[in-house]
């Protein structure tokens, strides 16, 4: 069971399906999880605000926290330096016939590169 968990969302509701199986996963190993949301500062730091404000009564230990450059490398690079045991993310909304061939650029690019576990939520 993973000890510290670690979910990206960029506050869609596609991410937030994401963000709910973090959720049911941490409640389930008695882990905390974190919320890390990747872009502008302020957009950045209101999803995270929006997203822990939703999640308040959800019984799990929860910390935000923003970053800023390319989503993918900084989610490798948190849950790298910081030990987290698994990084969860949504496989990103994709139309037509591409949906069925590869997964979204982000949870693609972070599989390549990923020290730990990656538990990859079909969002759509």
């Amino acid at each position: 069971m993973p000890e510290r968990i670690l979910v990206g969302t960029d506050g869609s509701s596609t991410a937030e399906r994401a963000v709910d199986r973090a959720v049911e996963v941490a409640r389930a190993a008695g882990a905390p999880l974190t919320i890390l949301c990747v872009g502008p500062e302020k957009r950045a730091q209101a999803v995270v605000d929006a997203t822990l404000a939703r999640l308040n009564d959800s019984g799990v230990e929860l910390d935000g926290r923003i970053g800023d450059g390319e989503p993918a490398a900084v989610l490798v690079e948190v849950a790298a330096a910081e030990g987290y045991d698994l990084l969860v993310t949504g496989n990103r909304g994709m139309t037509g016939i591409t949906r069925f061939l590869r997964l979204g650029s982000v949870p693609n690019r972070v599989t390549h590169h990923l020290p730990c576990d990656m538990l990859i939520v079909k969002t759509t």
